[in-house]
């Protein structure tokens, strides 16, 4: 901790008052962060009350980590040190909202359970149907989580339109000169300033939706599929693929899907029509396969994300297969090239070291793109590298430098630059 211990009295009696009785306390066994302790929680009610407690940790030279539902707090590298767990779940609901501009403004700590059931009275949706539904607006935005419709809408970096941001000292922030504020805080996973509210676009909720479903067989037929799906006229809405692999704990098949969305007449057309282009026993159902949305790792999975050319991707998945010695699942946006990978907690260090190399060899070889271990026990993230050998973006490492130069919003969190 940055403060000796003696020190706690006045450290509690500061945050309460920015943020009220009964909304700050000094933590206990349980209020830790991927294994690393804190000395303290805060729960401000307000932006102005999360700047005020950022006013002070600057004064103290306290560590601060933002959180919201917690559900990706242990995605990425651990912080290195928390002296502050600064909850922002009090910070909820739509604070404007113009269907007819196509946008939303929305505090951050906005369960997107709760944001959905607000938009869906005025017949509208965020595009954004992650695989965490419990999340918080703030934490997907952290992340720049996206599910299967990115394919069509992208992920937040390209949703999110403006952002008011709190900074290390405690000033509340919309634009940073020379910068793309909404952009770079979208994955930056709190280390550059904590989100309190975001504007983002929004959509009309569909009149009509299919899924066309066909079983495959390899990584190699998905690619090809997917190919045929992307280069036809058909124009799907997302293009997601399931390969469940030798862990499944089920016999059901790996299978290629694809969303339409629109009128009925136009869905029904263009569904039939991707049916029969896919041919091999291709259905079109109402309702989406069971996997849809869904990572497919489980709570004690090591997660791995890849993504790269999409008509790449298939040999990164071989790859992975040979370097762990039988098919691991799968599953992601395989139009995009962007897919999440599960592993067995059992996984030993050099397995998994071995695994990764395999995958970012295979993606430098073949045009770009990366392998995140976003998720793993932290015997195991403590032997292997977590990003890959791919530098920060110099923009990114900026930004920090100008925002938080005593690193001490989510410290650790980012890769060096």
């Amino acid at each position: 901790m940055s403060r000796e211990a003696g020190s706690a009295v006045t450290v509690i009696e500061a945050l309460t008052e920015a943020c009220g009785p009964d909304h700050a306390w000094e933590a206990g066994p349980a209020d830790t962060v991927d294994g690393v302790p804190v000395g303290w929680v805060a729960e401000p009610a307000d932006a102005e009350g999360v700047a005020a407690v950022l006013r002070f940790t600057a004064t103290e030279g306290l560590s601060v980590l933002a959180t919201g539902a917690g559900t990706k707090l242990d995605w990425g590298v651990p912080p290195t040190h928390a002296d502050v767990l600064l909850d922002v779940g009090r910070l909820t609901g739509v604070l404007a909202l113009d269907p007819a501009g196509h946008t939303a403004t929305i505090a951050a700590g906005t369960p997107l359970r709760a944001l959905r059931a607000a938009l869906l009275r005025e017949r509208r949706r965020l595009p954004l149907d992650v695989g965490s539904p419990a999340a918080t607006l703030g934490g997907v935005l952290a992340t720049n989580e996206a599910g299967p419709l990115r394919h069509r809408f992208g992920t937040p970096r390209d949703l999110v339109t403006a952002v008011q941001v709190a900074l290390d000292e405690g000033s509340l922030a919309r634009s940073v000169d020379g910068f793309d504020l909404p952009r770079q805080v979208c994955g930056s996973y709190g280390t550059l300033g904590v989100v309190t509210e975001a504007t983002v676009r929004i959509e009309p909720i569909p009149a009509s939706r299919a899924w066309v479903i066909r079983p495959v067989s390899t990584p190699r037929e998905v690619q090809q599929l997917t190919e045929a799906l992307v280069a036809s006229p058909l124009d799907p809405a997302a293009i997601e693929a399931d390969l469940p692999g030798s862990t499944a704990t089920s016999a059901r098949p790996a299978e290629l899907a694809a969303l339409f969305e629109g009128d009925e007449a136009y869905v029904t057309h263009r569904a039939e029509s991707a049916a029969k282009l896919l041919g091999g026993g291709a259905t079109v159902e109402p309702l989406p396969p069971a996997w849809w949305g869904r990572y497919p790792f489980g709570t004690d999975d090591v997660a791995l994300k890849i993504w790269g050319r999409p008509t790449e991707l298939f040999a990164v998945v071989y790859a992975l297969r040979d370097a762990a010695g039988a098919p691991v699942p799968v599953r992601g946006s395989v139009g995009l090239g962007v897919a999440h990978v599960a592993l067995p907690d059992t996984t030993t260090p050099d397995r998994l070291d071995g695994m990764l190399t395999a995958a970012r060899t295979v993606l430098m070889a073949r045009g770009g793109g990366g392998c995140t271990l976003l998720r793993a026990p932290l015997d195991l993230r403590e032997l292997v590298e977590t990003h890959g050998p791919e530098p920060l973006p110099s923009s990114t490492a900026r930004l920090k430098l100008t925002l938080d130069p005593e690193d001490r919003l989510a410290p650790g969190r980012l890769p060096e630059p």
